[in-house]
């Protein structure tokens, strides 16, 4: 496998003068974009940064942080990307937990910087932040410097994710080059991407899903337009201004651009393939993306920071739900719940925690640091993953949650996806989120929190639960309407903080409540 350095260089060498990045007025072919990354990488030597080093930084999606991405794979620094909204507290723990030898940081996240204890004790460098105590990127970028030599081989550590860290600390994820790349060209071939394709830059490159973009990008010479921050209303015109032809999303990102008034299947044409993946698609959002671009292929991906690919839908529509079967670097099974062992499989249908294979060419080796969290997750070879889900009769593997959300009422499990993706399709509902809340009889009652699209109260949602052929054990015993549903900044669904009561009432309505028999 090809270190991550050398797989640019023959990008390069292959699609010199193909347009590799857009953003705003800078539009770069991949031989100037070389040009610009070759420079940044004799800045950090001036720096005094080194191969093994962490280089944490804290910035939108713009074409600096995706050049200095780059620039950390040929240096053989380790790129150690972290929300631009963290705060100065969240900084410290990463810059400590990281030993980080450098922090790089822009407008939005200056504040941040400029409170943390850890980032005072760092190499700082800032882009587009005039007078502030760092080095400004753009010194880096300005000096000529002669084209840069991969420095590192496939087993040099590429990148260190954190995870959200929802329920504990976050945890760090360290990935080598290899695995990255192997990643990288799993995601061109799983979604079909064609030579000089061009993809929506604006899943965070703190995560996953942007990471893998942008590399993906650069096996088939493609392009990477970067969205610095998702305003539905600039990426229909990005779309359209830039031909952008595959889109690589959470569901939340795609919720919110199909419903705004910009939004029109004309602008988004050029789009023939569409991927999406971080939390299950309700189906209801999978009939409404279908008819909106009516696209060639529509994918859904199921993985982690840690092992990038599960599992692969090439065709989500046509079994909503399934998120298909084992991507083509690994090997998945369902075990039953609360298994000691990777071989305590569940039988078909029944639901159980998802594990996958550590020796997939996409994983990682484990946390950094963190012993108990590798106890926890890494056994016997397998990753167990804390995710629900069931394999049915097709071979197709469906995912119903997490570990920690499954709803279990008077001794029955519930998984909440099953019960979201029945009332999404319910006309009046605009999103859903279902957790379970205390209960001195039933342990937990199922509850639907609910943003209403037009008028419906709890009484109507609990009969077309009951017509849609939902068990009576799982239909919601409470409906909570509200204004928002809590998400993180990648749209993830936070489950938590609807029970611990941290959430907005509907300020029209209030708060409605229905029974379930």
């Amino acid at each position: 496998m090809l270190d991550l350095g050398t797989s640019f260089v023959a990008s390069v060498a292959r699609d010199p003068d193909a347009l590799a990045i857009v953003d705003g007025p800078v539009r770069l072919t991949y031989t100037e974009w070389y040009g610009k990354i070759s420079a940044v990488v004799a800045g950090l030597d001036r720096l005094g940064l080194r191969p093994g080093d962490r280089l944490v930084t804290a910035l939108q999606n713009r074409w600096e942080a995706a050049t200095l991405h780059w620039a950390c794979q040929l240096a053989g620094i380790v790129i150690t990307p972290v929300n631009w909204r963290a705060t100065a507290q969240e900084l410290d723990f990463c810059i400590g937990d990281a030993e980080a030898a450098a922090v790089v940081y822009q407008d939005a996240s200056a504040d941040a910087v400029a409170g943390s204890r850890a980032a005072a004790a760092c190499r700082r460098m800032s882009v587009g932040v005039p007078g502030a105590d760092a080095v400004p990127f753009e010194q880096l970028v300005a000096m000529a410097a002669a084209p840069v030599l991969p420095r590192a081989d496939a087993e040099a550590w590429s990148v260190m994710l954190y995870t959200s860290g929802t329920t504990a600390a976050p945890k760090g994820v360290p990935r080598r080059q290899r695995a990255e790349r192997a990643a990288a060209v799993a995601h061109v071939a799983q979604n079909l991407y064609g030579q000089h394709e061009r993809t929506l830059g604006v899943m965070p490159l703190y995560h996953t899903m942007g990471v893998r973009s942008l590399l993906a990008m650069s096996v088939i010479g493609g392009t990477f337009v970067c969205l610095p921050r998702f305003e539905p209303a600039r990426a229909v015109e990005l779309i359209a201004a830039e031909r952008i032809t595959n889109l690589y999303l959470v569901p939340t990102l795609y919720h919110d651009l199909v419903r705004h008034p910009a939004f029109s299947p004309r602008a988004v044409a050029p789009v023939k393939k569409i991927g999406f993946a971080g939390a299950a698609m309700t189906d209801g959002l999978l009939k409404e993306l279908t008819a909106a671009f009516r696209p060639e292929l529509f994918v859904n991906h199921y993985g982690s920071s840690e092992i990038y690919t599960f599992t692969i839908d090439q065709n989500a529509p046509a079994k909503p739900g399934s998120a298909g079967r084992a991507g083509i670097n690994q090997m998945v099974r369902v075990v039953t719940l609360g298994a000691a062992s990777p071989d305590d499989v569940a039988p078909v249908g029944q639901e159980g925690e998802i594990v996958a294979l550590l020796a997939g060419d996409e994983s990682f080796e484990g946390y950094w640091r963190r012993p108990d969290a590798d106890a926890k997750a890494l056994r016997q070879g397998w990753y167990f993953t804390g995710d629900t889900g069931y394999v049915d009769a097709d071979g197709d593997l469906f995912v119903t949650g997490r570990v920690d959300d499954m709803i279990i009422t008077g001794g029955e499990n519930v998984s909440p996806l099953e019960i979201e993706s029945c009332l999404s399709l319910h006309p009046a509902v605009l999103e859903v989120a279902v957790v379970g809340l205390p209960d001195e009889r039933w342990g937990r009652i199922v509850t639907a929190f609910v943003k209403r699209r037009s008028p419906v109260e709890a009484d109507e949602l609990d009969a077309y639960c009951r017509s849609s052929g939902l068990a009576a054990y799982k239909r919601p015993r409470r409906f909570v309407f509200v204004d928002a549903i809590p998400k993180s900044p990648v749209g993830k669904l936070l489950r938590r903080r609807l029970i611990a009561g941290d959430y907005d009432p509907e300020q029209s309505h209030g708060i409605n409540k229905g029974t379930a028999a």
